[in-house]
């Protein structure tokens, strides 16, 4: 029988080490379990490690069979230890700690349970997306200046094309806009630096009374349709797998750019009928996604925390739609025949809990859904499980793999994964090209 990896910690400086007399824990929701041994991976490369500050450890004793707070190790205080792993993977199970009271919230990352076996860092996790286009492997930095400094040079007055290079790849290391300036795969087009949520979470922007600071900066202008066409259109014609994506994390809500992005994709689509047009978005706005989806876009990605409407307006903070008008928009989506995800932020011991997976399946079939992206939800967990009343649930959770297994199962032309897919990789229902642009 393979034992499970020893308990990781860190000091008061961040240097994290194993405890041999521990085994590592996991969390779902509020409680703390022993992950199978199914559920644990090695860290993927390209993976952060974090201290949580303030937290207490806690572990599973083998000799008294039980969990413990874990205080001190040798003499020394001792801290809560997480993985933020690499893209394309899914968390199991959340790092297991005590928060006492006065404890500040964590950042805005997600934090996996962590342990140590055999000379290797092992996680919680599940790669669920084999593409590897964010894979830390495929990004050489000399490269990536090299290739910035031509993109600049090939389009010097385009502010949308500074905004990549200096801020997105220069400043943030962002994967996707590292892909444009690369020439391949997925490019980035954020739009709006407006906004119709207030999401709790949301990464781009926080009230200073929520003690956490957004880790980016938001688009502070709105470009030109030229400025979107000029290098939308040679990045579809020439990269791989191309696709071009409006709605970013740097961003507020693209459908509030709406007029700008229906100019843009009938441009585009008159100059270029390669590759695939998306929207990254939080389709608040239906009427505006009918105008896209005549216009000529291909796909949508809808962002959801859950399929119910109590917890996805507690944590989107909606200003002016409802939780029914994101359905419609993911209807108008399938009535045109375009490919429709949705970026479906996981929480273990809620995403899989019984009545938010019943809700799921309701959805996947009255919209029907092609693909669910997963998304580890970057907040502090318990900030989470106050502001959504999660203590609240009742049952037992089905684990997020099974939760996964039951998803391959009873629907198994939904593709799950990560990226928003390209031409080449949407299966089952063909996106139908629009021909209002011509």
């Amino acid at each position: 029988m393979i034992e499970l990896p020893f308990l990781v910690v860190s000091d008061a400086e961040g240097h994290l080490f194993e405890i041999p007399e521990y085994r590592m824990a996991g969390m779902t929701l509020n409680t703390p379990v022993l992950p199978e041994e199914e559920a644990l991976i090695p860290l993927p490369h390209g993976s952060d490690l974090f201290l949580l500050p303030e937290r207490v450890p806690l572990g599973y004793d083998p000799r008294r069979r039980e969990f413990v707070e874990v205080r001190e190790y040798q003499g020394e205080r001792v801290y809560a230890a997480a993985a933020f792993m690499a893209p394309a993977h899914v968390q199991i199970y959340r790092s297991a700690y005590r928060t006492p009271p006065g404890a500040p919230r964590l950042s805005l990352h997600n934090f996996t349970a962590l342990g140590w076996r055999e000379g290797h860092f092992y996680v919680a996790g599940h790669r669920i997306d084999p593409d590897m286009r964010q894979d830390l492997a495929f990004f050489n930095r000399y490269m990536i200046e090299q290739e910035s400094r031509r993109v600049l040079r090939r389009f010097p007055r385009n502010r949308l094309v500074r905004h990549l290079v200096e801020n997105c790849v220069r400043r943030y290391s962002c994967p996707a806009a590292r892909n444009f300036v690369l020439g391949r795969w997925e490019c980035p087009i954020p739009v709006s630096p407006g906004c119709n949520a207030a999401c709790v979470g949301c990464i781009s922007e926080q009230p200073a009374e929520t003690g956490v600071r957004s880790p980016q900066e938001r688009l502070s202008f709105i470009p030109t349709v030229e400025e979107i066409v000029e290098f939308t259109v040679p990045h579809l014609q020439q990269a791989p797998r191309a696709v071009v994506s409006f709605g970013q994390g740097c961003e507020g809500e693209p459908l509030l750019a709406g007029d700008i992005i229906e100019e843009a994709i009938r441009e585009i689509r008159r100059r270029t009928d390669r590759g695939i047009i998306n929207l990254n978005t939080n389709a608040s706005r239906p009427e505006v996604v009918e105008r896209l989806c005549r216009a000529g876009l291909d796909s949508i990605r809808v962002s959801m925390n859950s399929a119910q409407k109590f917890y996805y307006e507690a944590y989107y903070r909606p200003r002016h739609y409802s939780f029914e008008d994101v359905l419609e928009s993911l209807r108008i989506v399938r009535q045109y025949r375009r490919w429709s995800s949705i970026n479906y932020f996981v929480f273990p011991g809620f995403t899989d809990h019984p009545h938010e997976i019943a809700a799921l399946e309701r959805l996947i079939t009255g919209v029907g859904l092609n693909m669910i992206q997963t998304r580890n939800l970057n907040i502090d967990p318990e900030w989470y499980i106050e502001e959504l009343r999660l203590s609240e649930l009742t049952g037992q959770a089905l684990g997020i793999l099974s939760w996964l297994n039951r998803l391959r199962q009873r629907f198994p032309e939904v593709k799950l994964g990560y990226f928003n897919p390209p031409a080449e990789a949407m299966s089952g229902t063909a996106v139908v090209k629009s021909d209002a642009a011509d």
